[in-house]
């Protein structure tokens, strides 16, 4: 029996959770970023990233998309279609492509059961917002502070997807017979 040394399984996890993961499904998640300092919920409108909007804004509605099977996500509004990005000053920007680094966050869940959000290729910067709901620069933001915080709560708006219309019944689509129909009822007689 030959002695192997036993598998890094931290190690292993960390380096694939810095990779994207091109395989697997995306897991989608629908819900709102409540901010602690504003006591509002993140909101994207165009290029804006604010944390202004009310319970069940349709704007406040986010899609978080999974980039690995670690905590790694992309942000993106239900309404506008555009991804929450950070440029290179630490500013949080709206973009309609989430595919660049500067749009992938790491989920972190802190030990008082918030959430916050550190910037995957700008390690230590986070998703902040002030008491009116204006960004904060990423650049002056740590873990610890109050307006990193956030708690993800389901949206109470109307349904996320058209398919859940509820006032559509299902109904069945006649097709005017075919030769061949006529022909293979008449031959099971």
């Amino acid at each position: 029996m030959s002695n192997h040394p036993s598998p890094n399984f931290n190690q292993y996890v960390r380096t694939q959770g810095a990779v994207t993961d091109q395989l697997s499904r995306r897991q989608i998640r629908v819900y709102q970023l409540y901010s602690r300092t504003s006591g509002k919920h993140v909101q994207i409108q165009g290029k804006r990233v604010t944390a202004t909007a009310e319970d069940g804004n349709m704007y406040a509605r986010l899609f978080v998309e999974t980039d690995t099977f670690g905590s790694r996500v992309r942000i993106r509004g239900a309404e506008s279609g555009r991804y929450i990005c950070m440029n290179r000053k630490g500013k949080l920007v709206g973009k309609p492509n989430g595919r660049s680094r500067d749009c992938i966050f790491t989920e972190i869940v802190l030990e008082n059961n918030y959430t916050a959000f550190q910037n995957a290729k700008y390690e230590g910067w986070y998703v902040a917002f002030t008491r009116k709901g204006r960004p904060i620069k990423a650049s002056r933001t740590r873990e610890n502070q109050r307006e990193v915080h956030f708690i993800k709560r389901l949206h109470t708006g109307p349904p996320p997807f058209p398919n859940t219309d509820q006032s559509k019944h299902f109904e069945f689509i006649r097709f005017p017979s075919t030769r061949r129909a006529k022909l293979r009822t008449w031959a099971s007689d």
